[in-house]
């Protein structure tokens, strides 16, 4: 072969290979049009080219993709998709062409930043067995999480942005589209991409899905909060991985859920009662609390767990008082003589409960027998001492306080000696909360501009690793969310350490509310 055939022939493979490389590597935009899509592509690395088509008859999308996965750090899928600039929602009926293949492939109603493998996104993704869940990469590069639905298989699916914020709705079958409890806070720069997505979850098949009664369409962010419905969700989240569970969302208010110690129940506070929900399926059974009817979100449960402590306020001067009752309820036997007092804590034994209370203007920390009698004080710094709650062991109770200046956590010896500093950083930081194996602390941070514990605000849940008492390394980010006030007062965690109950919350624009 003469040296110009040879440089030609190299000058191709070339080419060839760069071509090669373009196709598996960051997606090319299409210019051919695809319904109200701009454009598809295979989004990562496939092996087998896929394809978006409509069908102008049905008004329906099938999508055919490979793919081995849309999770992780990088995605691989087809995508048919439209540049988008606006707060909007994207809905529509989904079903796979097939039965059997991967119970992991998805078909996705998604948002991402761009096209790249690695983008931000996320999506409200349907399983090939059932499951639905909102997932999530709120960041380039970052790894991908998932808030599941407590719905399977749903026929019909909403991703909707508003703001900074991109939730999930689902239609179960026979009831109409509604907010599914699960919002995940994503920043998206304008343009960014709106669309349908499938992925085989196995990079050897092909998987195909039908999107129907496919509506994309902009929404307007509600104006101020009395142009509101509010919905409140009970969350689940693995401490391991960072992913979320929906348990329990409604149209409506309920607050600071405890996670029974046999693992069998929540007990959270709703309009003024106590509330038993079952760990499975189930619906909330109010818990029989006698002449307590203004009950707060200041409870729990005793270390034995037989009795449940309740803070109330529709006695005497309707301040908050802590009482004591059967779990499976009764009437209440008053333990503080003095008001307001807010429980938070018991110890290991059984024998002492903790609790702030305001005396003389200045709120500290107070323990007291659960016999009742005189209430010990604890803290006496100026500002306020907030939210104690002893560790397993009992050698010592973490609280919060604002006596530096900003909030943030600290803690003592139960007789109130040794106060010291626990996290010093530029947030307010409340509620610490010890897992039942003493090797975690988690507890909620609002921005350092945010004063008090207010709801329906930007706030993280937080968790540090604990050895022989002490923060051990860094503070992580466990979860971003809408809450505040009512999303994580109480102790929260599974009895085996591995899980943490908590509210979230959801301002929907009043029109658009589920009737």
């Amino acid at each position: 072969m003469d040296k110009k055939l040879l440089a030609r022939f190299a000058a191709g493979l070339l080419l060839l290979t760069v071509i090669s490389v373009a196709r598996i590597g960051i997606a090319q935009e299409s210019s051919s049009t695809v319904g109200i899509f701009d454009g598809h592509a295979d989004v990562g690395t496939v092996l087998h080219a896929g394809k978006s088509e409509y069908d102008s008859s049905k008004h329906s999308y099938t999508l055919t993709g490979s793919g081995e996965n849309i999770w992780s750090n990088s995605d691989n899928f087809q995508f048919a998709w439209k540049k988008w600039s606006a707060d909007g929602s994207l809905t529509a009926d989904i079903s796979f062409v097939s039965q059997g293949g991967n119970a992991h492939r998805k078909a996705v109603l998604m948002m991402r930043q761009s096209l790249d493998p690695d983008s931000a996104y996320v999506d409200v993704a349907l399983h090939g067995d059932g499951l639905t869940s909102l997932q999530y990469r709120d960041a380039k590069g970052a790894p991908t999480h998932e808030i599941q639905s407590n719905i399977s298989a749903p026929p019909q699916l909403r991703i909707e942005k508003r703001g900074d914020y991109v939730s999930m709705w689902l239609a179960a079958r026979g009831e109409k589209l509604q907010p599914a409890g699960a919002a995940m806070r994503v920043f998206f720069r304008a343009p960014f991409y709106v669309g349908i997505g499938v992925c085989s979850h196995d990079k050897d098949a092909v998987e195909k899905a039908v999107f129907s009664k496919v509506e994309l369409k902009e929404v307007a962010r509600a104006a101020v909060p009395d142009q509101t419905t509010l919905y409140s969700t009970l969350e689940t989240i693995t401490v391991a991985s960072a992913n979320r569970r929906v348990v329990y969302s409604i149209r409506g208010h309920f607050e600071a859920p405890n996670w029974t110690h046999d693992g069998s129940a929540f007990i959270f506070n709703a309009d003024g009662r106590i509330q038993r929900l079952p760990v499975a399926i189930g619906q909330p059974q109010t818990i029989d609390t006698g002449f307590a009817v203004r009950c707060n979100n200041d409870h729990g449960i005793s270390p034995d767990g037989k009795t449940l402590a309740i803070s109330d306020q529709s006695q005497g001067d309707h301040q908050s008082i802590i009482y004591l009752l059967p779990i499976t309820g009764g009437t209440p036997r008053r333990i503080t003589q003095k008001s307001p007092s807010y429980w938070h804590g018991w110890s290991p034994d059984g024998k002492t409960l903790a609790y702030p209370g305001q005396r003389n203007g200045e709120f500290d920390i107070y323990t007291i027998s659960t016999e009742g009698g005189e209430e010990k004080q604890l803290t006496t710094a100026i500002g306020l001492d907030d939210g104690p709650e002893y560790t397993p062991d009992g050698k010592y109770i973490y609280f919060n306080s604002v006596r530096t200046g900003r909030m943030q956590i600290w803690r003592m010896h139960p007789d109130g000696s040794a106060q010291e500093q626990v996290t010093s950083d530029d947030l307010n930081n409340w509620f610490p909360h010890i897992s039942p194996d003493g090797k975690w602390l988690v507890f909620l941070s609002y921005g350092k501009e945010v004063e008090g514990h207010p709801e329906n605000k930007d706030v993280m849940l937080r968790i540090a690793a604990l050895k022989d008492d002490k923060v051990d390394g860094k503070i992580e980010v466990l979860a971003k969310l809408f809450g505040g006030q009512g999303t994580i007062n109480v102790p929260s965690w599974s009895p085996d350490s591995k899980q943490l109950a908590f509210v979230s919350y959801q301002l929907i624009p009043r029109e658009n509310a589920a009737k």
